[in-house]
């Protein structure tokens, strides 16, 4: 998506952009509850006829929002991987490349918590009163699962854990660290000192890499 700030004069032809980037400033600041397609018009400062010219409604934007959500957590998860120091040990190198990518998914969760709920929201027409979309789309595997799952994968296939177990460990372990996500961003755990809430993710993690290596 374009850098074009919500607020600002867009240029020609950009409104469907302007109006992304002012329903992902609105999800940011407070979740998919936030998202409306006549508030995204009216920080662009046009009017709700012109912004249904590019969205059908509230359901299409906010599953455009959630789209970049995604990508701006599987984004999280590659830089912190990218981070990571390597070891000439191929085993150490996946389990840090596996905690690392977890590190990045509970990371972006604490530091967009708004973004991280729009990840995960649901985004049907029909429950905010618009009607269904004449033909159903499957949904891409989200990537942030993708690339823990590659990472067990590898993990796995250097001699850690039974082949079979694979796609159950993968689901395990994002299970993990989805709910630590929202324990600490927007559960009891947010109250967590910076060093407390280091703890617990290290003994998530810890928990995660493993089941890895034991199932």
């Amino acid at each position: 998506m374009a850098a074009t700030s919500a607020g600002k004069t867009y240029h020609h032809g950009d409104l469907r952009n302007a109006l992304i980037c002012a329903a992902v400033d609105l999800a940011t600041a407070g979740g998919p509850e936030r998202v409306v397609l006549r508030e995204a018009a009216r920080r662009v400062g046009v009017s709700p006829t012109a912004a249904y010219r590019h969205f059908e409604g509230r359901g299409e934007l906010l599953r455009t929002v959630r789209n970049h959500a995604r990508r701006e957590l599987a984004a999280s998860m590659e830089r912190a991987a990218a981070r990571e120091p390597g070891a000439d040990d191929p085993v150490l190198a996946a389990e840090r490349r596996v905690a690392a990518l977890c590190r990045g998914y509970v990371g972006f969760a604490v530091e967009q918590p708004g973004l991280y709920r729009a990840a995960f929201c649901a985004a049907h027409p029909a429950a905010a009163g618009e009607p269904e979309p004449g033909r159903a789309t499957a949904e891409p595997e989200i990537r942030a699962f993708t690339l823990l799952r590659e990472a067990l994968e590898a993990l796995a296939r250097l001699g850690a854990g039974r082949p079979g177990a694979r796609p159950a460990t993968g689901a395990a372990a994002w299970s993990a660290v989805h709910g630590l996500s929202l324990l600490l961003a927007d559960g009891p755990l947010r109250r967590l000192s910076a060093h407390g809430r280091s703890v617990v993710v290290d003994a998530t993690l810890a928990m995660v890499v493993s089941g890895t290596t034991t199932v």
